[in-house]
């Protein structure tokens, strides 16, 4: 008499993964986001490496782990992957500040967001 298991929340042929506390503002991850939607998963990880922006190794990391799931959790092929979707979302923000002139105080703001990888299996086109 054991406890039933959870239903999936992605259909049969889909993974994905989540990396929470990125210390990013949501604009700028959306920007690394829009880089690898709907491209096959080698060329993503191929494009996050050779990226400029500072976010890019912490959306390979959830890219790869995506990956790992799918083929580790899920038994899907990992050569017939594509990125399905990919979105960002806000979490917390520190709030800081600096004292400004005349008595003033400027605010700082720190964001903080996360991002969802979701990755499908594709059938090979003959």
């Amino acid at each position: 008499m054991g406890k039933e298991t959870n239903p999936r929340r992605v259909a049969e042929n889909e993974a994905f993964a989540k990396t929470k506390m990125l210390r990013t503002s949501p604009q700028k991850l959306n920007l690394v986001a829009q880089l690898i939607r709907g491209k096959k998963v080698d060329k993503a990880l191929a494009d996050l490496t050779f990226s400029h922006k500072r976010i890019a190794g912490d959306v390979k990391k959830c890219l790869q782990s995506a990956i790992a799931n799918a083929e580790n959790n899920h038994g899907l092929d990992v050569d017939n992957l594509i990125v399905a979707e990919a979105w960002v979302g806000k979490n917390l923000v520190m709030k800081r500040g600096r004292p400004r002139a005349r008595g003033r105080f400027g605010k700082i703001m720190k964001p903080f967001s996360e991002i969802t990888i979701k990755v499908r299996q594709v059938e090979e086109q003959a």
